[in-house]
C-alpha cells in the first residue's frame, strides 16, 4: 500500500476508505492533496479485493475547497500550462462505486469532488456550495456541469451565480444527496451501504455504474442500446448463472471474487 501525505487509505473487508487528512487547513485542496486523493482512489480501484469505496473528511470539514495560498497569486499562463483543477478528473473515471461521506464544510472543490462520486451520504452538519463566484472565478473541476446535470439549469444557475450554501436537506430534496443520515452515524451508514454494494457480483456492479454514467453522455436512444449490450454480456458470466440458480434453489449465492 502506498503512503500519502494528506489522506489516509485503508481497507475494511472488501471496502476501501480514503479520508482527507489535512485538518489544519480544513482539508483544503492544494496540488499534493489533489494528487493524494486521486491516487489513493485509483489504488483501491486497481485492488481486486475491493468492491466499493468511501471518500470521507473530518468532523469540521469534508473539504473546504481550494487553498487560496496555492492559487490566489497564480497567473493565467501558469493555470493553463499546469491544467489547474484537471488532475482529479480521474476520480470520475474510477470504475468501482465511490460513496462520498460528507460532514461539515464541502465548499468549492469539496462540492465538486462529492459530485464526482456515485452517491453522497451527508449528516445534518454538512454544508455544500459552489462559492467560487464570491472569489472572482467559477468552478473549474466540473462543478458547473455536474451541478446543472444533477439539479437542473435554473437551480444550478441560482447557486453558482450567488455562491449560496446548500443544506443537506435542500440537497436531498433536489436529488444531489442520496440520503441525509443522523449525526454520529455517517460512517456507520456509509460502511453499511458500501458493504452491501461490495457484496454484490462485481461485474454487475461495474456494469451498472458504467451504464448509468453513460446516460449523462448520450441521448436516451443510444444509451438504451449501450445498456442492452452490457446487459446481454453479463449472461456470459459465472455470477449470472450462480445468482439465478441460487435464487431458484433458495440459497445464498457464491459469487466469484474478481
Amino acid at each position: 500500500m502506498a503512503s500519502y501525505e494528506f489522506v489516509t487509505c485503508e481497507r475494511k473487508g472488501n471496502v476501501g476508505i480514503v479520508t482527507f487528512n489535512r485538518p489544519q487547513a480544513m482539508n483544503a485542496l492544494n496540488e499534493q492533496v489533489e494528487k493524494d486523493v486521486t491516487d489513493a482512489l485509483l489504488e483501491l480501484d486497481a485492488d481486486d479485493s475491493i468492491g466499493c469505496m468511501i471518500l470521507a473528511g473530518g468532523d469540521k470539514a469534508f473539504c473546504a475547497g481550494a487553498d487560496l495560498k496555492w492559487i490566489a497569486d497564480m497567473e493565467f499562463a501558469e493555470a493553463f500550462r499546469t491544467n489547474l483543477a484537471a488532475y482529479m478528473d480521474a476520480v470520475a473515471d474510477v470504475r468501482k462505486p465511490i460513496i462520498a461521506a460528507v460532514r461539515g464544510y464541502a465548499f468549492g472543490g469539496g462540492t465538486e469532488i462529492s459530485l464526482m462520486c456515485d452517491m453522497i451520504l451527508a449528516d445534518t452538519t454538512a454544508r455544500f456550495g459552489l462559492t467560487e463566484v464570491t472569489l472572482g472565478v467559477i468552478p473549474g473541476g466540473g462543478g458547473t456541469q455536474r451541478m446543472a446535470h444533477c439539479i437542473g439549469k435554473y437551480k444550478a444557475m441560482y447557486y453558482i451565480l450567488t455562491g449560496k450554501w446548500i443544506t443537506p436537506e435542500e440537497a436531498e430534496r433536489m436529488g444531489m444527496v442520496t440520503r441525509v443520515v443522523e449525526d454520529g452515524k455517517l460512517m456507520e451508514e456509509a460502511m453499511a451501504l458500501a458493504t452491501e454494494i461490495a457484496n454484490n457480483p462485481r461485474l454487475s456492479v461495474l456494469a451498472g455504474k458504467e451504464v448509468v454514467n453513460q446516460q449523462a453522455e448520450m441521448p436516451l436512444h443510444e444509451g438504451r442500446k449501450v445498456e442492452r449490450r452490457i446487459f446481454h454480456s453479463l449472461f456470459g458470466t459465472h455470477d449470472q448463472k450462480e445468482g439465478m440458480t441460487a435464487f431458484a434453489e433458495k440459497r445464498k449465492p457464491r459469487y466469484t471474487k474478481y
